[in-house]
């Protein structure tokens, strides 16, 4: 008896995904149709309506670079004020986005900007293991992101210059104009468009069924109605008589 009950589940489940296939291919057209539309929106909004962004990047070493390790005592203390060099790294990252700096950047460059916009605007990231800050400007003309980040370089120098009272911040890479936007990523944009239509597809189609109480087949009237089908009348195509 179990054994039955088993089968007949997965009898079931079958016969469910089977009408789901059923309800999918009859409603193709809707379901194409809602991807489309989703499509075309993101595109537009995309292509149309969403400003490119473009990313330029500097690069800075705290301390001076040191090409092999230290052997004797006197070269032992340079290696030591490497290790904390890079223990300062992460402090150094922070002031790179104080309103300190930002301020001086935003008077040099006469920017109209407050400090808070323009932080919204920089990424400061730290190489693991290593004395290097990476400082990264987006912005929707490549040119002023590049000034911006050259001149957040030497901002940010000169304030460590200031509040550390050491000199020790060397610039490795200067900042150049970058003409691949960054924003908006354009390809992953239309594939969850994609996935939202087909979703969205699925359920409105769905939901059209189900709202559809309407006899369409002899197996309607069995699964439906609970009666049993004694014939049927097929519908012939012509000319009213």
């Amino acid at each position: 008896m179990e054994e039955n009950t088993f089968i007949q589940e997965i009898y079931d489940d079958e016969f469910s995904l089977k009408e789901w296939l059923d309800l999918i291919k009859k409603r193709a057209k809707v379901i194409l149709a809602i991807i489309i539309i989703f499509v075309l929106v993101a595109a537009s909004v995309t292509f149309f309506v969403l400003k490119p962004e473009y990313e330029s990047n500097t690069t800075l070493m705290v301390g001076k670079p040191v090409h092999k390790v230290a052997v004797n005592p006197d070269e032992q203390i340079t290696y030591q004020e490497i290790q904390t060099n890079r223990l300062l790294v992460s402090t150094y990252g922070e002031i790179a986005k104080s309103r300190l700096v930002l301020d001086q950047v935003i008077k040099n460059l006469k920017l109209d900007a407050t400090s808070s916009s323009l932080r919204n605007k920089i990424n400061v990231s730290l190489v693991k293991n290593t004395e290097i800050i990476q400082i990264s400007v987006t912005d929707q003309d490549p040119e002023r992101a590049a000034i911006i980040a050259n001149e957040l370089a030497m901002a940010f120098s000169d304030q460590i210059a200031k509040i550390m009272n050491v000199e020790n911040i060397k610039i490795i890479d200067k900042a150049i104009p970058s003409h691949h936007p960054v924003k908006p990523n354009r390809k992953l944009n239309i594939a969850i468009s994609l996935i939202l239509g087909v979703m969205v597809g699925v359920f409105v189609a769905f939901i059209l069924e189900f709202l559809d109480t309407s006899i369409k087949t002899p197996d309607d009237v069995t699964k439906y109605l609970d009666l049993p089908v004694i014939g049927t009348i097929p519908y012939v195509e012509g000319e009213d008589s």
